[in-house]
């Protein structure tokens, strides 16, 4: 999962790509906006990673910097994969054979722990803790870590499969059982966003290691 791009963001990353690169000039006659506002849109997106920039010389004159949708934000534009997902997701819980659903739903949930990346078991809690929100976050995840209470809590400000746990719980079990495999604890879902909550909150069950 990745951070969202902002409507207007991605429009104008759909119009560069369009165009397939262009100077700043190029780009302006492109999407019909003033060459401030461009400069500064990909100054952002290039800060994002979602824009390159090449000099390319050819000819007299100076040499002209042009402008193109990188790799990362070709990724962003071809990111859509909840329909793909909530379809997965039911034909995997639709598997008639228990076991092999079983196996089915275990194998994804390794892979899910091998992706986060499993925590350092000789630091503690809310060291394990940070580390996963930092994983998480590399990955797009609206995440923080409470620490005021007995007990730390690691909390999802919003729903990474939103339209998928409307349908079915068993995804939220099944993302509770990864955080507790990378963190090498056991963690209880105490608020849920399918229940109501503005959150998501994961608590640990024990402070050991």
């Amino acid at each position: 999962m990745k951070a969202a791009l902002e409507t207007s963001d991605r429009t104008f990353l759909d119009q560069l790509h369009r165009l397939g690169s262009g100077t700043i000039s190029e780009i302006c006659g492109s999407v019909g906006v003033t060459a401030t506002a461009v400069r500064q849109r990909l100054v952002r997106l290039q800060g994002q990673g979602f824009v390159s920039r090449v000099m390319v010389r050819g000819g007299r004159g100076r040499p002209r910097f042009v402008y193109q949708v990188s790799e990362s934000g070709l990724n962003q534009l071809g990111e859509n994969y909840s329909d793909l997902a909530l379809i997965l997701w039911q034909e995997m819980q639709s598997i008639e054979e228990p076991l092999l659903r079983k196996r089915v739903v275990q194998r994804v949930r390794e892979s899910m722990v091998n992706r986060y990346g499993r925590t350092d078991r000789s630091r503690s809690l809310p060291d394990r803790l940070r580390q996963l929100q930092a994983s998480l976050i590399g990955r797009g995840f609206d995440v923080e870590i409470d620490t005021t209470g007995a007990l730390p809590i690691l909390r999802e400000n919003s729903c990474p499969y939103q339209e998928l746990a409307s349908s079915d719980s068993g995804i939220c079990e099944l993302e509770q059982e990864v955080f507790g495999d990378v963190l090498g604890t056991k963690i209880t879902l105490t608020k849920c966003c399918r229940d109501g909550h503005h959150c998501c909150e994961f608590q640990a069950e024990t402070v050991g290691s």
